[in-house]
C-alpha cells in the first residue's frame, strides 16, 4: 500500500469508498487546518467532509451528517507518528 492515504475514503462499510486496509492503518484528517476526529467520509479533490453530528441518528441508525466545503488533508497516523515533530529537532 503507498504512503498517500486515498483520494476519497468513508468509514461506511456499505459505502463504495470503504476501504478497510487503508482504516486499519489509521488515517487522520486535517480540514481547514484543523484536525477533525469526527469525520465519516472525506473526498480531497472535490473538497469536502462528511462530519457526524454528535450521537444523532436517523430513522434507520446511521449517524446524522453535516457535510462541509473546503481543504481537507488526510495522512496516515502510523506514518505521522513515526515521524519527528518540529518541537523534537529544536
Amino acid at each position: 500500500m503507498s504512503d498517500t492515504p486515498p483520494d476519497r475514503l468513508s468509514v461506511n462499510p456499505n459505502s463504495p469508498h470503504h476501504d478497510a486496509a487503508a482504516l486499519e492503518r489509521g488515517v487522520g484528517v486535517r480540514f481547514k487546518g484543523v484536525e477533525k476526529t469526527n469525520v465519516d467520509e472525506y473526498c480531497v479533490s472535490e473538497g469536502w467532509v462528511r462530519l457526524s453530528v454528535g450521537k444523532t441518528v436517523d430513522r434507520k441508525g446511521a449517524a446524522m451528517t453535516v457535510k462541509l466545503q473546503g481543504e481537507v488533508v488526510p495522512y496516515f497516523q502510523d506514518i505521522a507518528a513515526n515521524t519527528p515533530s518540529d518541537a523534537a529537532e529544536s
